[in-house]
């Protein structure tokens, strides 16, 4: 594995982030969001789905979690030094890889010109012998790599945004991927771990246990950072720099 620190790499200015569902980005990369906000990256969250069917209670409606969920993720942005969350309300569950998804990421990269765009590796469907992926993470991490390359840069790729809206093509230099399959960048967290875990405590709909949470991430400190006495923490991704 081919490791590279940060520092090699100039501090993002403008990230946008794009996940599945709400809780997403502070479960795969809260420590790494919560760093680059600190640093005074400008932060977007587009988030396709509410996570409107995360739940076995029955007593709630899709719309009733949706809000829920919303409101929890406002929240545990703010945690996280997030400035702006965009949700798209597509059907949890229900997401197909698609021209019409491809565009609504591509617009969206248009619109906000980030130099860095954060998703998840597509390649990772499954985790060991017991865990898959839900689809609409790499459904989605597809997608997002199919608009930032070559969609969103070329003009003859939905027409219609520049046409209709104004909206040039553009070109991101950083695509970082989590939970690589192959990973070649470590961002150190350790010292916005507290972050990550105060965002993750806002998805009270999905986090029953938080103690357990909490006792889990933190024995799931970084063995080639950590001493006997300093537990440190990172995380992983695969960066591709396109520009």
């Amino acid at each position: 594995m081919s490791e590279t620190l940060l520092s090699n790499y100039p501090p993002p200015r403008r990230v946008l982030v794009i996940y599945a569902h709400p809780d997403d980005a502070e479960f795969f990369a809260g420590g790494t969001i919560a760093r680059w906000a600190s640093e005074g990256a400008h932060i977007t969250l587009f988030l396709i789905t509410s996570g409107d069917k995360g739940t076995g209670d029955r007593t709630f409606s899709p719309a009733d979690l949706r809000n829920l969920r919303e409101t929890e993720t406002r929240s545990a942005a703010e945690m996280l030094g997030i400035n702006d969350v965009i949700f798209m309300r597509w059907p949890d569950g229900e997401v197909i890889s698609s021209l019409a998804l491809r565009r609504a990421i591509v617009r969206m990269i248009r619109l906000k010109q980030p130099d860095t765009v954060l998703s998840s590796d597509p390649r990772n469907r499954w985790r060991g012998n017991r865990r898959l992926n839900h689809p609409d993470h790499w459904i989605v991490a597809s997608e997002v790599m199919s608009a930032v390359y070559p969609a969103a840069r070329d003009h003859l790729n939905f027409p219609e945004l520049l046409r209709d809206e104004g909206l040039e093509p553009y070109i991101t230099t950083y695509l970082y991927l989590a939970l690589p399959t192959e990973p070649n960048l470590r961002i150190e967290t350790t010292a916005f771990q507290p972050q990550k875990l105060a965002a993750l405590s806002e998805h009270k709909s999905q986090i029953h246990d938080f103690e357990a949470l909490r006792q889990r991430l933190a024995a799931n400190h970084d063995l080639t950072l950590s001493s006997a006495n300093e537990p440190r923490y990172a995380e992983y991704f695969r960066l591709i720099t396109l520009s």
